[in-house]
């Protein structure tokens, strides 16, 4: 089948988003520079930094030193001329943050998820803060339950928004971009773009938590979600006769929980052989990382075990949704 060409708005799109992507990523760039990075022409980037530095969008930054002809201007994106939101749900709270375009937050606050455990609720919250921030061009939410392009398929601990598509009701109440993603897939995307790794990494995040057990997994630098968006739902997997995962880390001793992680690891292992996989630092010290190594290594040899390792949960799920409201904000 043949592809249609792409329309005018369409082109004008993606060499914004180029544009915008470059400056963001070089922090400052000349004209000639951008021209051989996004390998458009000359006059075509010149007429659209013009339109961006009279929308706001870009600062002049100086001139390069001379090299015996005329001295090339030098840009650099506004980081304020876009703000984000990011929202996400966790324990007994929501809690959300408002940021710019290099990522900096401009304000952050938690409120109890008793009072926006429905859809009208959370709705008129998004919409206080956006009356507040009539800068911000992207929404991303986070939730702990499975989430099929938007339609959250599978979140036992908040009812209210089972089988909603939270993104198509959020974009056409706001007129503004929407992603909303799994925590865990969330947390894994954030590690790996905060992290310095090497590329095109396998990860698995673990994560217990309050609501019972998930998992992200990256595969080769692509977070997996499933051929129903099911993946990472690790506390289905079956362990024991009659205990799944969670229903097994749920006993009191520590011996139980402790051979009911080292069989996860083992069984991930086997299955998609990650290079690392990552806990909550809130959830384990070094010591107990060390005895679930030795312990899975009963299960399956050593040689093929991951790196394990901790981080701070909370910071990576937030640079996770960061970065999905970002490139959701410069693709506008």
């Amino acid at each position: 089948m043949t592809d249609f060409p792409a329309t005018p708005k369409e082109m004008k799109n993606v060499i914004l988003y180029g544009l915008r992507s470059a400056l963001l990523t070089l922090g400052s760039a000349t004209k000639a520079e951008l021209s051989q990075k996004l390998g458009l022409s000359f006059p075509t980037i010149s007429k659209f930094l013009t339109q961006m530095e009279e929308a706001g969008e870009l600062l002049t930054v100086g001139l390069d030193d001379s090299s015996g002809g005329r001295r090339a201007q030098r840009y650099a994106y506004n980081k304020e001329f876009m703000l984000g939101l990011a929202i996400f749900f966790e324990k007994s709270e929501i809690s959300y943050t408002i940021f710019n375009c290099a990522g900096e937050t401009k304000e952050q606050g938690t409120t109890s998820s008793a009072l926006m455990n429905d859809l009208p609720s959370l709705t008129l919250y998004i919409e206080q803060l956006l009356l507040s921030h009539p800068d911000i061009k992207s929404i991303a939410i986070g939730v702990p339950g499975a989430v099929n392009n938007g339609r959250v398929i599978h979140i036992p601990d908040y009812s209210n928004f089972q089988n909603i598509n939270l993104k198509q009701y959020l974009e056409e109440r706001f007129s503004l971009p929407v992603v909303v993603e799994n925590d865990m897939n969330a947390a894994v995307l954030g590690y790996y773009k905060t992290g310095s790794l090497e590329n095109n990494p396998s990860l698995v995040y673990l994560y217990f938590g309050q609501f019972g057990p998930g998992a992200g997994i990256m595969i080769n630098g692509d977070v997996v979600r499933g051929s129903t968006f099911f993946s990472g739902e690790v506390s289905f997997v079956p362990q024991y006769n009659e205990l799944n995962f969670q229903q097994a880390i749920r006993k009191k001793d520590g011996a139980s929980r402790l051979d009911a992680i080292s069989r996860l690891i083992a069984s991930i292992t086997a299955i998609i052989n990650p290079h690392t996989i990552v806990f909550n630092n809130a959830e384990v010290t070094e010591a107990i990382l060390g005895r679930i190594l030795e312990r899975s290594a009963d299960y399956i040899p050593k040689e093929h075990l991951p790196l394990l390792k901790a981080s701070d949960m909370k910071k990576d799920y937030l640079d996770g949704l960061q970065s999905l409201g970002l490139e959701l904000m410069i693709s506008i």
